[in-house]
């Protein structure tokens, strides 16, 4: 496949080890050839590199496995999700879930990546609903300013939401910077 057609979630084979594209950034500078910038997670590992290839070239990919799963519960070994259509619970290990799980409360759903009956990587979607376990008071008349606090949500999540929003709101964030998009309009 060509480098070009690289995208988060996408696996290939580089230097003998399987790796997950975690970002993907297409670069055409004005001067140069066109270049893309991966991040890439190592499988076995678990570390990341980050590697820049010309938009050209060819890279091995690999087929992953998709599955759609629902987050269930930690059992302290590891996380259990449950196959959304076999029904099957498996455990996926910390190291594996990583810091997705500071955006997936119990009974929601993401996409769980597999090769070789192994997990990988979870994939979440664009924006998780999640609520607002604490963070400082409100400003009255705050709605009209700009003015940011932090907020801790129900995952242990931390980010920046509005200065007008208060404990136990629901609200929209963002998977990609755990950035605040708005109230949930549920």
């Amino acid at each position: 496949m060509k480098a070009n057609d690289l995208r988060p979630g996408a696996a290939i084979n580089l230097d003998g080890r399987l790796y997950v594209v975690t970002k993907f950034d297409f670069t055409k500078p004005g001067k140069g050839p066109a270049y893309v910038q991966v991040k890439l997670k190592d499988v076995k590992g678990g570390g990341y590199i980050e590697r820049r290839f010309g938009s050209t070239d060819t890279v091995e990919g690999t087929t992953l496995d998709r599955r759609t799963c629902e987050y269930l519960y930690d059992d302290g070994q590891g996380h259990v999700f449950m196959d959304a259509e076999t029904f099957d619970q498996m455990t996926i290990p910390y190291d594996v879930a990583g810091e997705a799980m500071l955006y997936l409360r119990p009974n929601s759903q993401a996409t769980v990546l597999f090769h070789d009956e192994n997990p990988l990587l979870i994939e979440l979607p664009g924006s998780v609903e999640l609520s607002v376990k604490e963070c400082e008071p409100g400003v009255k008349g705050a709605t009209v300013t700009n003015v940011m606090k932090e907020a801790i949500m129900e995952t242990g999540l931390k980010t920046k939401v509005p200065d007008f929003i208060e404990a136990g709101e629901t609200l929209r964030i963002n998977t990609d910077d755990a950035s605040y998009l708005g109230r949930s309009k549920a």
